[in-house]
Parts: structure tokens; sequence; C-alpha cells
């Protein structure tokens, strides 16, 4: 027996978790649709009832002004050219999202030394005394690191005065790859791998349940995906309070790090492996935002079990010239045809809504 034949066994058998070793051998392997067969048996053994799941919120960018500088983003600008949101504005955003339907927010902004700490205190308490249905997730592990750096504050102490202000849950960006080696070369002025696992492991011991993300291909090799891999299962392990795993490819701005851009096939393949290794990752999530909605309808296929969020509201994307929109009912219609009842969710996906489709005659 071949060393992918015993991969199939443990999947096939329910034998999880699979090793490093056998991650990589994944990778290298050449049939995406044996790899992608695999996931789905996975996605099946997780998620036996036939439902993909989405969410409608909206991503807000209180602030696109960043000093971190990353080589990839097209959204930020040095912090004395940024906008900032006023709180007015904010709350019309928040208003548009409610009467579509929304049931979150997520809330997202740059590195600013600019904005005082009751800055943030004051936006949570504003959305949440006019909204206590909305659901605010926001402040990714570097955005949470930066803030106890500038304002000399522990990590523990700021989630704690968040959630008291009216943070629901955290998102999972900034990871980028979690391997420093990768780190340094593309997000140099960034939080570290260790510092953006210790954001997660205190939300989590403060009962925050968070997302975890990976953005891929921007020249890191599959030992670096895989240790990405590692580092989320082994504090899923110890915490239990990641609730998805969100991966996605680079997408090329202004021709830096990479001079190509990412293909479908390496997507479905580590959307595939993601499934298969995070064991113990309950949901998995497909990103039309970035691959297209039909990529994404397909990744139901290749073990994801979401499609995300309908982004009424979306800007860092679409900041280095990629734009894909989609409705409420355009995403019901995707997860339909691909074979599934439609399950509206929040963001810590707590059911809403289901929608059921129609069985063929």
């Amino acid at each position: 027996m071949d060393r992918f034949d015993k991969i199939k066994e443990k999947v096939y058998s329910g034998d999880l978790p699979i090793s490093e070793e056998e991650a990589i051998e994944l990778f290298n392997h050449s049939n995406i649709l044996e790899i992608g067969y695999l996931a789905d048996t996975v996605r099946w053994k997780i998620h036996p009832e036939k439902t993909a799941s989405f969410v409608i919120d909206r991503n807000i960018n209180y602030t696109d002004g960043c000093v971190t500088e990353c080589l990839f983003c097209g959204f930020h600008k040095k912090p004395e050219e940024c906008t900032t949101l006023d709180f007015d504005t904010l709350l019309k955003k928040v208003e548009e999202t409610v009467k579509l339907e929304g049931t979150g927010i997520l809330l997202q902004g740059g590195m600013n030394p600019k904005l005082p700490y009751s800055f943030y205190i004051e936006m949570l308490k504003t959305i949440k005394s006019a909204f206590p249905q909305i659901d605010i997730h926001g402040f990714s592990p570097p955005e949470i690191q930066f803030f106890s750096k500038h304002f000399k504050k522990p990590v523990k102490q700021i989630l704690e005065e968040f959630i008291d202000a009216g943070l629901d849950s955290i998102p999972g960006g900034g990871a980028e790859i979690l391997s420093d080696r990768v780190r340094k070369r593309i997000s140099p002025k960034k939080c570290t791998s260790d510092q953006w696992i210790e954001v997660m492991r205190e939300a989590h011991k403060l009962g925050l349940k968070t997302t975890a993300t990976m953005m891929f291909g921007t020249g890191e090799d599959y030992t670096d995906r895989v240790e990405h891999f590692r580092r989320i299962r082994e504090l899923q392990e110890e915490t239990g309070g990641f609730v998805a795993f969100i991966p996605w490819t680079y997408q090329i701005y202004r021709g830096r790090l990479i001079k190509f851009e990412n293909t479908g096939y390496d997507y479905l393949k580590t959307l595939s492996i993601a499934r298969i290794y995070l064991h113990n990752i309950p949901n998995i999530q497909a990103s039309w935002v970035t691959q297209g909605k039909k990529m994404g309808q397909i990744g139901l296929k290749f073990g994801a079990n979401d499609l995300g969020s309908t982004m009424i509201e979306e800007n860092v994307v679409k900041s280095v010239g990629v734009s894909h929109t989609i409705s409420k009912e355009e995403i019901i219609r995707l997860i339909h045809n691909a074979g599934f009842d439609a399950v509206q969710r929040r963001n810590t996906y707590g059911f809403v809504k289901i929608y059921k489709r129609k069985q063929a005659v």
C-alpha cells in the first residue's frame, strides 16, 4: 500500500488526524479529484445534514490608516492621509445592514496610531446601544497586538474591555501564513505567528469565538502552509474556540510578491487539504469573494460547507482590483444548485433561517 492509499484508508475509517508529512504528500499528489473526494468525505462525516450555510453581514472599515505597510496590501494609507469614519456614518451603515436582513458586521481597520483608545470603546458602545441585535465581529489579532503595544495594555485587558463594550467575536484576519519565515518577507511590521496565536488563545479563554484564515500563494512552500494548519489545529485542540477556517489566495497587487495569478487548481487543492487536516475545526468556508462565485460553489464539493458572507460592503479585496458581488437570493441559488439546502447563520454559526431547495419532479 503506497502513502496516498494509507491516507485514504485513514479518511475512510475516520482515523484522523493526518500528520504533517501526510499533508505534504497530499500537496504533492497530482490528482485533485481524488483529494477533493477525500475532503468531501470528511465534510460529510462532520456535517451529515445536506445543508450549506451563509451569513448576511457587512465589512465596515472604520479607518484605512495603517503603519504596517504590508507588501500585499492595496488598501492602507499613511495615518496622516487616511479616512476614519465618524460614528454617524458608521450607524447608517449598520442600519442599512439591518434593513437588508443582516445579523452582523465585521469591523476592520488598520494599525492607526492617530486614534485614541477611547475611539474603539466608544465605537463599540455606540453600535451596540443603537443595534443590540447586531453581532459585532471585529479587530483581528494584529490589530489587538498593535493596541496592546501602542496603548501599553495587556492583550487580556483589551479583550475584556472590548467585550464589555459590545464585541461578540474576533475574525481571523492578519494570519496570512503563520510561518515567521514568510511573515518577515511579506508583512515584517505585523505581529509574529506566536503573537497571532496568543491573541486567539486569550480570546478563547474569555469565551470569544473566533475564525481562522490563511492567505496563501505569496511564494511560500507547502511546508509553510502545513505549519499554518498545524498551529491552528494545535490551538483548537487546546481551546476549541475556532468556529471556522477560511483560506484564500493572494490577489496580485501591482505585481508584488509573485508574477502570476494563483490558480483555481491550487485553491481547490489547498481548500481540500485544509478540510482533511483540520478535522477539529467544524466549518470550512469557500471564498467566493476572492475566487469568484462559481469557484466558491465548486468549493462546496471540495470540503467546504459554508459560502461565507453576502458582503454588503467589501473594500480591502476590491482595492487590489478584484470585485465580486452577490445577493442573498444568488447565494441561496448557488447553494441550492450545488445540491444543498441553504442555512442562513450568524457570525458564530448560530441558526437564523433555512431555505429548502425545490426537489426535482
